[in-house]
């Protein structure tokens, strides 16, 4: 556990000191300073990037080169069934449909829709994929099969998620950005339950962060294909959001509920340390 407390901890100081640096070089700066808004820029993505240059220093001073590459080889683990593709892309997307239908089906009326086309939320999904690497490689490759070897897969879907979620806490508080003034609890609950999703999904693919980007990307791109944001929100820690928020987060619990069922008694072995390609994920319990 000391190496998970070393990585969480690491990663909270590091991402939050960069955060709070760039919106202060952001907020202090001109309208035309655009060599700080490149510093600023460059701030915020290091700090996004965390994660996973904590997780690969944390594995190259324990492990060494051979674990490093391991870790990285599960970057580009694309040999998975056509299906965790689907699902991989898909999933928000549904939650978020089935959402308006339940809405629909109850009022009588549709919710707003997003404007944004399908085929530039498909471009996006190709071009963000790769940039979610900065922070799979260490959640759900380093951190999670930690996690899980301590307390089984499910546990750690759940308490990673919530570790996931309060990391994003700065960006409720910064101005500017799509989080701002939002529901905390809710964004809680939302990403604690995509993260149980992102395990089962992991640990059904055999450990293929490359899916875990994909979903990741994914997510991101299309959670606003029905928006739940609540215009002009200012109160972080209020449970008062939108219908279309409260909804999508019972779908999610709901799936989740099905894939916590299924990985009970799931231990992932130490992937992060094979020298393979294919490294084996040993768990008991059905499939």
């Amino acid at each position: 556990m000391r190496s998970l407390l070393k990585f969480f901890s690491l990663t909270y100081i590091v991402s939050w000191i960069l955060w709070i640096a760039a919106a202060a070089i952001l907020r202090g700066a001109a309208p035309q300073a655009s060599a700080f808004r490149a510093i600023s820029g460059f701030l915020y993505l290091l700090g996004v990037f965390a994660p996973s240059l904590v997780a690969l220093a944390l594995t190259a001073r324990a492990d060494g080169r051979a674990g490093t590459l391991a870790l990285l080889r599960r970057t580009v683990k694309w040999s998975v069934g056509a299906r965790w593709y689907v699902f991989a892309v898909g999933y928000m997307a549904a939650i978020k449909l089935a959402a308006a239908l339940l809405l629909r089906i109850t009022t009588g009326a549709w919710p707003a829709f997003g404007q944004e086309p399908v085929y530039l939320m498909a471009i996006a999904i190709v071009f963000s994929t790769p940039v979610q690497a900065g922070e799979e490689i260490g959640w759900r490759g380093y951190a999670l099969p930690r996690l899980s070897a301590h307390i089984g897969l499910s546990s750690a879907s759940i308490a990673l998620g919530v570790i996931w979620a309060c990391w994003h806490l700065p960006f409720f508080f910064f101005s500017g950005t799509d989080k701002s003034g939002q529901s905390f609890p809710m964004y809680l609950l939302s990403v604690t339950a995509l993260s149980v999703a992102l395990a089962w999904l992991y640990w059904r693919t055999n450990g293929s962060l490359l899916l875990m980007m994909l979903m990741h990307a994914a997510v991101n791109t299309t959670k606003d294909i029905v928006p739940s944001a609540v215009s002009a929100a200012t109160n972080v820690f209020s449970l008062s959001s939108s219908r279309v928020a409260w909804l999508s987060v019972a779908i999610l619990w709901i799936c989740a509920a099905y894939f916590l069922v299924r990985m009970r008694g799931v231990k992932l072995q130490d992937v992060w340390q094979a020298a393979t390609d294919v490294p084996e994920i040993a768990s008991t319990g059905a499939v």
